[in-house]
């Protein structure tokens, strides 16, 4: 294999952000992250110094990209807020109303089918582990499907509102 084998593919797992700045790393290191992280943490998964961390971390967090927890040490985490936010608007920006009012129509089709299939309201209602071994993998696959698609259901539903109600006319 030649030099440019990882060019184009993900960076390697012990260095994910390889090749980007501070701000980047510091910014991937606080979306991978799974709980509140302390400046510090955060800087040595970006590979930088506690206080470029901190400056940056203050950027995103004036942003509302970062939710900063008072304490000591002061932690950081991600906004899932903000990220929702944002993909909302992506589809309401991206999508006509009646574009989205058909994707969340199939998304209803597609969780009815499962609540049908399954006999039950919602993926957590189902025992997996209830089903035949051969059928195991599938009825798994199943249920991610199905917890997705409430999930694109509820978000295009907000950005169809969202549309909608920007495309109103205004009676001033």
């Amino acid at each position: 294999m030649g030099d440019g084998t990882h060019r184009d593919g993900p960076p390697p797992f012990e260095r994910p952000f390889a090749g980007e700045d501070t701000k980047q790393r510091v910014y991937g290191a606080v979306l991978h992250a799974r709980e509140p992280m302390t400046a510090a943490e955060i800087a040595e998964r970006a590979n930088c110094s506690a206080e470029s961390a901190r400056t940056h971390l203050s950027f995103y967090a004036d942003l509302g990209i970062v939710v900063r927890h008072e304490g000591r040490p002061v932690r950081y985490e991600r906004n899932d807020d903000y990220f929702e936010w944002r993909r909302v608007s992506e589809l309401a920006r991206e999508h006509t109303v009646d574009e989205l009012q058909v994707r969340v129509s199939e998304l209803t089709d597609r969780i009815e089918g499962y609540r049908d299939e399954y006999d039950a309201d919602s993926p957590a209602d189902v025992d997996a582990l209830a089903f035949d071994a051969a059928r195991i993998d599938d009825v798994y696959a199943d249920l991610g499907d199905w917890a997705t698609a409430v999930e694109e259901r509820r978000l295009h539903e907000r950005a169809r509102r969202k549309a909608a109600g920007s495309a109103a006319p205004s009676h001033g």
